[in-house]
């Protein structure tokens, strides 16, 4: 039977506890690439703030973060499996159009 209690819970960003220790997900180049995409998002004002509960944005950060997974694009064209490739090709251009919105209204 698994638990949802806060204590189950890490402090640490979106780990569990098993045997009293912080358990982080698996790194694979997916969740790599979610990692950035939620830090994309956070500074967009898409999430909310962990410590404030508010939606803060930063654009110049929001864009040093689509810039990063810009460059991964092009640093691994020929290099991904469909999966992956499919992944950062769809969270790059849903985060530009946020961008775009973002610095026009």
């Amino acid at each position: 039977m698994e638990t949802s209690r806060a204590e189950d819970k890490c402090k640490c960003a979106g780990g569990d506890m098993k045997n009293g220790q912080c358990v982080m997900p698996e790194v694979t180049f997916s969740t790599f690439i979610m990692s950035l995409n939620n830090t994309a998002l956070y500074h967009l004002g898409k999430i909310k703030s962990p410590v404030s509960g508010k939606a803060e944005k930063d654009l110049l950060l929001a864009k040093h973060s689509i810039d990063t997974l810009s460059v991964l694009k092009e640093k691994t064209s020929g290099n991904l499996n469909a999966e992956e490739d499919n992944l950062l090709s769809h969270i790059l251009y849903d985060l530009q159009m946020h961008y775009v919105k973002a610095n026009v209204g």
